[in-house]
């Protein structure tokens, strides 16, 4: 049943992707798996359900992803650039309209997603920070948590198309701007090198 379960997410997450998530109906997705709606409901009773499962599932492989880089990376800037590298790659890929379409119509789902996962881009960040530090890379003085809470914010600044409009800005140039800059200020010497040597990498 698992693996049942995993197709129709797997398949609905493709859908919610191309299409965004109001204009996919539940009819949508059993035709694109070859199914029938009834087998949908019979494993996720309506659509919030489904798109609980699908942004959780989201979530859970981005968390492994994010700890594979973090791992495989010879110091935590190269980790940082490569995960700004896939979130933006991944951006490409996503309808921009599956946020909107979450606000607006399932902010149930937002809601049980808060309590239920927890927040791992904090997570993850407070991690690659406290690496950061023992490496020498992160200044010793900042606050971990108050650091790893901003670049949630970063992150959502800098993909807030009102305040830069895509017509207007290239997406590189508002990282460079404002990521890249507030890495240089939580940063030794030898992290600010490190920046430097990579600045092309965005």
């Amino acid at each position: 049943m698992e693996e049942y379960d995993a197709r129709i997410i797997a398949g609905a997450a493709e859908l919610f992707r191309v299409y965004g998530i109001k204009s996919v109906t539940m009819d949508a997705i059993a035709s694109h798996l070859g199914i029938s709606k009834r087998s949908i409901y019979e494993r996720f009773i309506d659509k919030d359900t489904l798109l609980y499962a699908v942004i959780n599932s989201m979530v859970e492989k981005q968390k492994e992803t994010i700890e594979a880089i973090i791992e495989g990376s010879p110091d935590v800037i190269t980790a940082i650039f490569r995960i700004v590298r896939m979130g933006r790659d991944h951006a490409t890929t996503m309808n921009p309209l599956i946020s909107s379409d979450l606000k607006k119509y399932h902010s149930k789902v937002m809601q049980q997603l808060k309590e239920t996962c927890g927040h791992p881009d904090y997570e993850s960040a407070g991690r690659i920070l406290e690496k950061g530090i023992s490496q020498g890379i992160f200044r010793d003085d900042i606050n971990v948590e108050i650091v790893s809470r901003t670049f949630r914010g970063i992150a959502s600044l800098t993909g807030d198309e009102e305040l830069f409009p895509r017509e207007r800005f290239i997406k590189r140039d508002i990282m460079r701007n404002i990521m890249v800059n507030y890495l240089r200020g939580i940063s030794t010497a030898r992290g600010q090198e490190l920046i430097d040597s990579m600045g092309n990498e965005i």
